[in-house]
């Protein structure tokens, strides 16, 4: 039997996006619903580099707190190239930016998705709730939503954090995600002891491949492995033992007290994945907001892990448009609305405002998002190069150039979060 909801903000998708959007509209009094398709929290790749405007941003949404006590802060970058089985290059992680001091931490995403989820209001997220169909009615271009189970969802706002296979995003005119080209292989290690491990971000170079290696807390190793497979490893991708073959094929010549982790995984803990990006001139001329729709995330900038940006915008993007979007709901706004407008005005004239924060959002996003974003694909293309002259530069000139762009691009503030009568 079909059953119509009513909502003011509909969120799709529970991921970090999503949830961090749905917590920074609480933290400035405006509710939202958050539709996730499976039963339970969603957790893909295991672990995610949190880099320092990501911290300011989870600082904002008041769960800082919780994750620093969860997860060992990284104090340095280290790179080193297997193929000239020598370090390249150290970068302390302990320096001072613009925005304050750098912090890096490899955060597990359950514990970062747990934090955010658990201090969201009861019933905010509503499981089993897959999207098929989005339509328009009315005279202020209420969004319906429609599920699976039947049930649809009017609303007024409707945010898409549904990742790289958004619908939201397809709704708006967006294309799917290019193919990179590459793949990644990523893989945790929980050991019953202290693993040991120093603070640091252990990158190592080889012929067509980066990988990293690097502890979550005391217990938790995390590592990962980018490069562009054959068409025969392609077809295994879905075997998670043959990837952990190739990657300790690739990573022959890994100190064994670091290959040891890699090891010592188990498969069901071994994830692959094509790794897509959204063209540059698609976030430069597509519809990132149209009316009382936009993306967030994902579903927005899918972006290769190079910089390990995406997250970590992923983040301020959530920040930044609940800032704006609760213009639109404010007090104050809404006396701005004539008393004497009918039912048809107020709603008419709330759609002008949340088009307005809509497009505000876009438009401070846009810019950024094509930044980290072109910069994570070229560096990809450069860091796994295999001809002379960028395999010289990657092994000879990146290391620190690479180290110093990431915190660059991480030196940034998104702002905090003012909530207002």
């Amino acid at each position: 039997m079909e059953s119509l909801l009513v909502e003011d903000i509909v969120i799709v998708g529970a991921g970090i996006a999503g949830l961090a959007t749905s917590l920074a509209l609480h933290r400035l009094g405006v509710q939202s619903l958050v539709l996730e398709y499976s039963d339970t929290l969603r957790v893909t790749g295991f672990a995610l580099t949190t880099w320092t405007n990501a911290w300011k941003a989870l600082d904002a949404l008041g769960v800082g707190a919780i994750l620093r006590h969860q997860h060992v802060q990284l104090k340095e970058n280290v790179t080193t190239s297997l193929i000239m089985g020598q370090q390249t290059s150290s970068l302390s992680f302990e320096g001072t930016g613009k925005h304050g001091d750098c912090e890096v931490r490899c955060v597990r995403r359950q514990l970062m998705l747990e934090a955010i989820a658990n201090v969201l209001p009861s019933g905010t997220i509503r499981f089993l709730s897959k999207v098929v169909a989005i339509e328009e009615s009315g005279f202020s271009k209420i969004k319906i939503v429609r599920l699976a189970d039947g049930t649809s969802i009017k609303t007024k706002v409707l945010i898409g954090c549904d990742g790289i296979n958004s619908v939201v995003a397809k709704w708006l005119g967006f294309k799917e995600a290019s193919f990179t080209g590459r793949y990644v292989i990523r893989g945790y290690k929980k050991v019953m002891d202290n693993h040991g491990l120093e603070p640091k971000f252990m990158h190592y170079f080889g012929k067509g491949f980066r990988s990293g290696v690097m502890p979550c807390d005391d217990k938790t190793v995390y590592w990962f492995l980018t490069w562009t497979p054959t068409s025969e490893e392609k077809e295994l991708a879905n075997n998670p033992s043959k990837m952990k073959q190739l990657v300790l094929r690739k990573v022959e010549k890994m100190p064994s007290n670091i290959k040891t982790f890699i090891e010592k995984t188990d498969p069901k803990d071994i994830l692959t994945s094509p790794l897509r990006y959204r063209h540059q001139w698609e976030l430069m001329l597509g519809n990132i907001s149209k009316g009382n729709v936009c993306v967030v995330g994902d579903a927005f900038h899918p972006m290769a892990p190079d910089l390990g940006q995406g997250g970590c915008c992923a983040l301020e993007d959530g920040i930044i448009l609940a800032r704006y979007l609760a213009e639109a709901f404010s007090k104050k706004t809404c006396k701005h609305v004539v008393k004497e407008m009918g039912e048809e005005g107020k709603a008419k004239e709330q759609y002008k405002k949340i088009d307005a924060s809509l497009r505000k959002y876009a438009k401070e996003r846009r810019w950024r998002n094509i930044d980290i974003s072109v910069t994570s694909y070229v560096l990809g293309f450069v860091l796994q190069g295999d001809l002379k002259m960028v395999a010289h530069f990657r092994d000879k000139v990146l290391p620190d150039f690479l180290a110093e762009l990431l915190l660059k691009k991480s030196d940034f503030d998104c702002g905090k979060l003012n909530a207002s009568s």
